[in-house]
């Protein structure tokens, strides 16, 4: 069957466009527009280079701190190459294929403009690799974030050349045999073509991409296993009423408690009479942490909509106004800033969700203690809440902020960088963290709530419960419990939103 086809044009690519594209497996072709602004450019490199007496940092000059080094015409094709290939310094644990191919989705975009200088066949053959299926092996360390990716942008265009390493099928190989097997040549470098692909953020916005939609995600997925959790603690409806929220008028906190209104309307539980007067802060608060965080996904979300739509290579060729300027748009503190909220705002998230898991167990308003009819001979729900603030714990501990540290490289000349790249990565294991409290929650939430039974919460929740618990059964006494922690996590991973 053939794919679906996306085109790249100059206009602003979204997410809901992003999402499309990577749920839905579609090829991706340049617009004849975009065709035409990459080549106007290379074009007008190549004349201004027959002429050219003054230096162009990395066109006809070395990098970094060698950008006093001068490169004869001969020799700027090697230059590019040897750029590629010693700029590979990349180590650690691998970049998920996912990101990966997200990184060829921004590096292709960033290129498109026609302000990089770099030949149509080059952003084409990101294209190829895009839509076969193959996809370089990169590592998640070695970028500093300001010169932009540097280590793992070179890892990510290596097989451009025919080096490096790619995935293809679900096996590792040498770039070269790829190559082979499509009847692909080696992309032959032109000048400032390897500094055009290794400066950039597309490591960066990779996984920043990732990291935001899979926080908007798990957002609303906090949402519904909080309602879930109010109803089995037997919670009050009075903190979600509008006239709460209009008086303080926070976007996200409105939002949130409309949504959980949303989620109730219709059930038997939370219209009940209570005897108590209050409910703890885990969960009469829900629409002030709950919205703070929506609001802080949706900022962050701004800034990155700007920097994927962005040029961020160096330097800058502007055919136009017969410029070529060195500057600095390949600095990452735009992400790394906003990788470090994001992971704050989601932490909490997660935060809040292991206290509602441990007020579910402490024996509470007719519930058990560790929810299960026999404690004492059964722990229960005792230690999956014990996970959950493992957890959580380390999920503060990647929160500390990446973007205030710096580090001096290339002999001071790059003497402030953004650590954008550990901001990212560090966010990333952070939804990852939060997508698992929040399993064990409903872990919870749904164990606890079998003991209100034969009271029914909402239509929507008992959906929910009812799909639940197709795949994780009510535990009736103790068994090994880290299988139905996976089913759960994995639940949440398929449950459509």
């Amino acid at each position: 069957m053939d794919k679906k086809v996306f085109e790249i044009t100059l206009a602003d690519l979204t997410f809901d466009q992003v999402d499309e594209i990577l749920k839905n497996d579609y090829a991706i072709k340049l617009s004849d527009e975009v065709i035409a602004r990459v080549q106007k450019c290379r074009d007008y490199l190549d004349k201004k280079m027959e002429n050219q007496t003054e230096p162009i940092y990395g066109v006809t000059t070395g990098f970094g701190s060698l950008c006093n080094h001068s490169i004869s015409k001969e020799q700027l094709s090697q230059l590019q190459k040897n750029l590629m290939m010693s700029h590979a310094c990349g180590t650690g644990d691998l970049v998920p294929l996912e990101v990966v191919k997200l990184m060829l989705l921004m590096k292709i975009k960033s290129l498109s403009y026609g302000h990089s200088g770099v030949q149509v066949v080059t952003i084409q053959r990101l294209a190829d690799f895009f839509n076969e299926g193959v996809y370089p092996v990169v590592y998640q360390q070695g970028s500093l974030g300001a010169s932009g990716d540097l280590a793992p942008l070179a890892h990510l265009c290596l097989p451009l050349i025919g080096l490096g390493e790619v995935w293809f099928n679900g096996a590792k190989h040498q770039a070269s045999v790829i190559l082979e097997h499509f009847k692909w040549q080696p992309i032959e470098l032109q000048s400032k073509e390897g500094l055009a692909l290794l400066n950039g953020t597309q490591f960066m916005s990779a996984f920043s991409v990732h990291n935001f939609l899979k926080a908007k995600r798990l957002s609303a997925l906090a949402d519904l296993i909080g309602a879930i959790s109010l109803e089995a603690f037997d919670g009050r409806i009075e903190p979600f009423l509008p006239s709460v929220h209009e008086v303080r008028n926070h976007k996200g906190q409105i939002d949130t408690a409309a949504r959980f209104r949303e989620l109730l309307e219709g059930s038997e539980m939370i219209k009940r009479k209570k005897e108590h007067v209050q409910d703890p802060y885990s969960f009469r608060c829900i629409p002030q942490v709950h919205g703070a965080s929506k609001d802080t996904i949706e900022y962050v979300g701004r800034i990155l909509s700007e920097e994927i739509n962005a040029v961020t290579d160096n330097p800058t060729v502007f055919p136009d106004e017969d410029l070529v300027v060195s500057a600095g748009n390949f600095h990452g503190q735009p992400l790394a800033l906003t990788q470090d909220f994001l992971a704050i705002a989601v932490a909490e998230l997660g935060n809040i969700s292991e206290r509602r898991t441990y007020q579910l167990i402490g024996g509470k308003r007719g519930l058990p203690n560790f929810l299960v009819k026999n404690p004492g001979l059964n722990s229960g729900f005792m230690i999956p809440q014990y996970a959950a603030a493992s957890i959580v714990s380390q999920s503060k501990q990647l929160c500390t902020p990446a973007s205030v540290d710096s580090i001096e490289s290339s002999q001071g000349q790059e003497d402030h960088v953004s650590m954008g790249s550990n901001a990212a990565t560090k966010a990333f294991r952070v939804m990852d963290n939060v997508e698992r409290v929040l399993a064990i929650e409903l872990f919870n939430a749904a164990q606890a709530f079998e003991f209100r039974r034969p009271a029914k919460t909402s239509p929507v929740l008992e959906q929910v419960l009812a799909a639940y618990r197709r795949e994780v059964p009510f535990v009736d006494n103790d068994c090994v419990m880290y299988p139905l922690i996976e089913r759960s996590v994995m639940f949440l991973q398929d449950f459509g939103l």
